[in-house]
């Protein structure tokens, strides 16, 4: 039976308060697909009888909780779309390295990180191309809205079906063990990534400053004035000589104008412009 008007409303709510994420009129499909087996889970007789008793235990529960992290995107692989890392390698490491020879730390984050394929991905590229950072602090966070996905980030399990998506078999069989639900990152590999639930339209606590920040595709679920509350935010939490990544579909241009981006061969990097990265420094 189709959402109602007043119940998909009442979800549209839930999910822009809580999350940011802006469910317009027609998104009534994606909302009935993604609640229907919390519905059936919570052996409700319908989507919309279990709506109802939302809305009438009001606040924010555990029920409440599980609709947002329903609603969430986790759609994700290993070395997405491969030029950001192209870029990663050739250009923002090695620059990076030049940059903090002196302290031998370098600290990454990976601020849409789903189930942890992006994370992963990244360390398995540090480890194949840059040695010599075995010697270096290198610290990689991964964070992601939903506590069942970077929960399955930690534990670094995937299926057949996950590990044939992106990822080059040389590396399934270097950093992966077998195991019965399929193939799980090797524990030294693990080590190298910090897993964290966190939202990103609230408090951002316990965070270094990053010398690399990848934001992608999670700015397009948001309005324009939470994703320059979100730029605004990196912005704070960057090195001035940073870098910031975001997905093939997303900009900093009209949103927040502290950015400019410049070309690294088929990826966009952002960086602080120069008289906000100078101010910065001087606060450092």
């Amino acid at each position: 039976m189709p959402l109602t008007k007043e119940r998909f409303e009442f979800v549209s709510q839930l999910a822009l308060q809580r999350s940011a994420i802006v469910l317009k009129p027609g998104k009534e499909y994606l909302v009935q697909s993604r609640l229907d087996p919390l519905a059936k889970s919570g052996g409700y007789e319908s989507l919309g009888v279990f709506i109802d008793d939302m809305r009438r235990k009001g606040g924010f529960g555990e029920m409440h909780r599980l609709v947002i992290e329903a609603l969430t995107t986790n759609e994700t692989l290993f070395f997405r779309d491969l030029h950001p890392f192209d870029a990663i390698e050739k250009k923002l490491i090695p620059e990076i390295m030049v940059r903090r020879a002196k302290e031998r730390r370098i600290d990454i984050w990976s601020g849409a990180s789903s189930t942890g394929q992006e994370a992963y991905s990244v360390a398995m590229l540090l480890r194949e191309k840059f040695p010599e950072l075995a010697s270096w602090k290198v610290t990689i966070i991964g964070t992601d809205l939903s506590s069942k996905a970077v929960e399955k980030a930690r534990r670094g399990i995937y299926s057949q079906i996950e590990v044939n998506r992106g990822l080059p078999m040389p590396l399934l069989v270097k950093y992966f063990e077998k195991v019965d639900a399929g193939w799980q990152i090797r524990p030294d590999l693990r080590k190298m990534v910090d897993f964290r639930q966190m939202n990103l339209i609230e408090q951002w606590s316990h965070l270094p400053r990053f010398d690399l920040v990848m934001m992608r595709n999670v700015l397009i679920y948001f309005d324009v004035s939470t994703r320059k509350k979100i730029l605004d935010g990196i912005q704070n939490t960057l090195h001035p000589e940073g870098a910031l990544l975001l997905g093939a579909s997303e900009t900093t241009l009209n949103v927040a104008d502290a950015w400019q981006a410049e070309n690294c061969g088929r990826t966009l990097v952002y960086r602080l412009k120069g008289e906000r990265g100078a101010t910065r420094t001087l606060a450092n």
